[in-house]
């Protein structure tokens, strides 16, 4: 029997609840979907014998403590382990997963009854790694979820199993869930002192091995064009094109510095959206950069760029907003190394080599850690994460879930002398 025979189950039935999280709402959490299945959640973990089990009213974080075995007078630091129940903007409706069982490692597996879609070692390489393993595919008209209830289920099942093994020494370990996480607002409602811990680690990252503690400092932009729509026939000296306005200010942006064109540290403007008329466009960017200057920097070329649009047109047509997301965490997690340590120790201890870079995106613990709790992110196992390409290795979601065993042993190791 598997150690840990939840899992897969467990994982199976999270992926099939639609959690879609809305960047149009304006209510926490974003979707009535996020709201029940967290209430689900919450049965779940009071049923394997959780403590605390509530959902924060005012930030809808489902919050559970599994409390310390080690006795009141112990000094062991309290651990927190975060992970969103939300799931990205590609298809969710409808998840039909695929479990390949054994998987060799160089075929081609079909996804979905049609085969239209496959995913191919030619295209998608790292497969080669996961030869002997049992994979969750999609069924090639959704995306699967694995970012992040891979995470979700991870925790979960953790709190079962140390439930289940009261021999096993821990101190006491928060838990959070959170919505929202994949529209950028999730964490902006966090309560550190309602959470309680000493230091976390949301359980958000990709393959085996990913130790993330440095990230994208991020704003968004959104760019309101107002133009005027007159008769082809009179339009000269009288039409304004919004959309030729727009195509005008992209092109004044650095050519190189598109999401599809840059890599490592190199940072981006990334038009990810436009929509428009002859009346009327809206354009939506992301700013990203891994240097506090550049990244600044870029967002005043943004507000430079508007300008000279307004001046060449006479009047003010173009209109910006700007909004910073998150910043890079590793400005704080730089003072409180020994949370990177930990796991890179639990990781060494288990025979799982470390992959520490900059990361290209950002995570809850982006803005927790700015908020005094640092808070890495550890590997969950997803890949192709928010396509229908995704999938995740169960022998991964296993090796997290040693993880975060290990991390806890450590912590209790470390100060119990």
């Amino acid at each position: 029997m598997a150690k840990y025979a939840e899992l897969l189950p467990r994982f199976l039935k999270y992926v099939r609840v639609e959690t879609r999280s809305d960047p149009e709402s304006s209510t926490i959490p974003s979707t009535p979907k996020e709201t029940a299945f967290l209430q689900r959640l919450a049965t779940e973990l009071q049923d394997i014998g959780l403590s605390d089990v509530r959902i924060n009213p005012k930030n809808s974080y489902l919050l559970a403590t599994i409390p310390s075995n080690l006795g009141e007078s112990s000094k062991i630091p309290t651990i927190g382990f975060l992970a969103h129940i939300d799931t990205a903007d590609f298809n969710a409706h409808g998840v039909n997963p695929q479990v390949v069982k054994s998987y060799d490692g160089h075929s081609k597996i079909p996804l979905g009854k049609n085969g239209q879609y496959q995913l191919d070692p030619a295209e998608f390489p790292a497969l080669k790694n996961y030869a002997g393993q049992t994979l969750i595919t999609t069924d090639g008209t959704t995306l699967l979820g694995a970012d992040d209830k891979a995470g979700v289920a991870e925790i979960v099942t953790m709190a079962e199993y140390l439930m289940a093994h009261p021999e096993i020494k821990h101190g006491t370990i928060r838990i959070g869930l959170s919505p929202d996480e994949e529209i950028g607002t999730g964490a902006d409602h966090f309560d550190v002192t309602d959470f309680n811990a000493d230091f976390a680690f949301t359980v958000d990252a990709g393959p085996l091995g990913e130790l993330e503690y440095e990230t994208f400092n991020a704003a968004a932009a959104t760019i309101d064009i107002a133009g005027k729509d007159v008769h082809t026939a009179v339009a000269k000296g009288a039409m304004v094109n919004a959309i030729q306005l727009a195509i005008d200010l992209h092109e004044l942006l650095p050519e190189h510095d598109r999401a599809e064109r840059t890599e490592g540290r190199e940072g981006f403007y990334h038009l990810y959206r436009l929509d428009g008329t002859v009346d009327h466009a809206t354009m939506k960017y992301l700013i990203r950069d891994h240097d506090k200057a550049i990244f600044e920097d870029r967002k005043q070329h943004l507000r430079a760029v508007v300008d000279r649009i307004n001046q060449r047109c006479g009047a003010d047509r173009v209109h910006l907003t700007l909004r910073d997301q998150y910043y890079n965490m590793r400005e704080v997690l730089e003072k409180h190394m020994d949370v990177v340590e930990l796991a890179k120790a639990a990781m060494e201890d288990l025979g799982i080599k470390p992959v520490i870079y900059p990361v290209r995106g950002g995570t809850d613990g982006s803005t927790i850690s700015f908020m005094g709790l640092p808070t890495p992110n550890l590997f969950a196992g997803g890949e192709n994460m928010h396509s229908r390409y995704e999938y995740v290795s169960l022998q991964t979601m296993e090796a997290a879930l040693d993880v975060l065993l290990k991390i806890n042993a450590l912590n209790v190791e470390n100060h119990i002398k």
